[in-house]
């Protein structure tokens, strides 16, 4: 006799298809939000480093005390002598280095040197700051104005003295800048 066929399938081919088609959506569900929690990572990653691009290109100021005087100042060094021009070469360093919590131990201006016919005029100076200063420093003579060129530079760590990791940096900084009379 023909048998026709009937639906009568068992109970546990039931649950095991539904546990299995419930499973599948499971793991289509949890990567969706693996990956969206990624992305979303890497969108916040993205975000950070355009800001810190955009403080270090300068195309949006950071923390900056002197306001709109800043943004006022020359591209050279000015004032209607050398002599003054090199006293606000010293007194530029002195801000860089006090805004960035160092101490400026002591500063030579060069009037004479092998640049002085261009309008050069050079600056040595002793700096004691600590690790995070040095860095502000450095940026500050690189990218603000009136420009500063770092002509030497030397850094000696706490520990070349023996003193203790937490102490100050010393810091031999050579710049030298361009004087334009301001008459």
């Amino acid at each position: 006799m023909n048998s026709i066929p009937t639906r009568s399938s068992s109970p546990l081919r039931c649950g095991l298809a539904a546990a299995a088609f419930a499973g599948v959506i499971g793991l289509f569900i949890g990567g969706s939000v693996w990956l969206i929690g990624d992305v979303k990572t890497r969108w916040d990653r993205v975000a950070e480093l355009s800001l810190r691009l955009e403080q270090l290109s300068g195309r949006s100021p950071r923390h900056n005390p002197r306001g709109s005087a800043e943004a006022a100042r020359s591209l050279f060094l000015g004032g209607k002598t050398m002599t003054i021009a090199g006293a606000a070469l010293e007194q530029r360093i002195k801000e860089i280095v006090e805004d960035s919590g160092g101490a400026l131990t002591s500063s030579q201006v060069e009037l004479d040197g092998p640049e002085a016919k261009n309008g050069f005029l050079s600056l040595t100076a002793s700096i004691e700051v600590d690790q995070p200063g040095l860095q502000t420093i450095l940026y500050d003579v690189e990218a603000e104005t009136p420009y500063l060129f770092v002509d030497k530079l030397s850094i000696q760590s706490p520990e070349d003295f023996g003193e203790p990791d937490n102490a100050r940096f010393r810091m031999m900084l050579g710049v030298a800048a361009q004087w334009r009379s301001s008459e």
